[in-house]
């Protein structure tokens, strides 16, 4: 999954600055709307609503904005009815792109996702075209500080994790979705509190985009800052040398 794990390290970079501007506690409030509409507002009773609620703490939200979405979720305060769906592209190099929203304005988002697409070079794609290769897996994210490497490695395994890699300062723990919640619960069980804890999407084949990577990150920048969007997926690869650079 070494793919999806160059993303997630850009992903950990990503996250201070998404937080500090506050977009992060919009998708968070989105997910745990849905979660509590479609589950019900008692999260030891909804492992989605969980989820959503060990996320939104991880990144500090206020427990009044977390009980406002809940509620909202519930019908217990009016709102905007957003539902899920799912939109696929291509980027630079013939990278495949999938956009996960959550709208309550279907044709508003459509207009938006195909501007950006075309003005950051690249273009929407009809259903199942991209999709089908990426597998939907679960994916946790563990501070690695004081966990002895082999220890937590084996402890992971036993909690059902399928596969376990060491980004520097963080664990990456996938497994599958049918598992993911029964992982959660025994992460908690054993102590470790995930950073982030999600169902996501891991490419089967990836692209190399070293010669586009600036050009195809600002379009992935742009698709991301939507406020309909809640998250964006990739099939590309591209070389630390090069992602040092970008950083500078």
């Amino acid at each position: 999954m070494a793919g999806h794990n160059k993303w997630s390290s850009i992903k950990h970079k990503k996250a201070a600055t998404d937080a500090k501007r506050g977009k992060i506690y919009t998708r968070l409030a989105k997910e745990i709307i849905l979660a509590a509409k479609s589950g019900g507002g008692d999260p030891e009773m909804n492992p989605r609503l969980r989820t959503a609620i060990n996320s939104a703490r991880s990144v500090n939200m206020p427990r009044d904005n977390i009980e406002r979405a809940i509620k909202r979720g519930t019908g217990e305060i009016e709102g905007a009815a957003y539902e899920e769906t799912s939109y696929e592209g291509y980027g630079h190099n013939g990278v495949g792109i999938v956009v996960d929203v959550m709208t309550d304005n279907k044709n508003r988002t459509v207009s938006e996702l195909r501007h950006i697409f075309s003005k950051y070079g690249g273009n929407l794609a009809e259903t199942g075209a991209v999709s089908w290769n990426f597998d939907q897996k679960g994916y946790f994210n563990i501070a690695s500080e004081g966990l002895d490497e082999d220890e937590f490695m084996m402890q992971a395994l036993e909690a059902g994790a399928e596969d376990i890699e060491l980004d520097g300062e963080y664990y990456d723990v996938y497994t599958s979705a049918s598992d993911f919640h029964v992982v959660l619960g025994n992460f908690e069980e054993q102590g470790f509190t995930a950073l982030n804890a999600e169902l996501t999407m891991v490419p089967k084949n990836t692209v190399n985009a070293d010669d586009v990577a600036e050009k195809l990150l600002k379009l992935i920048d742009m698709l991301e800052d939507l406020d309909d969007v809640q998250k964006v997926y990739a099939n590309f690869d591209i070389s630390d040398e090069i992602l040092e650079s970008l950083d500078r």
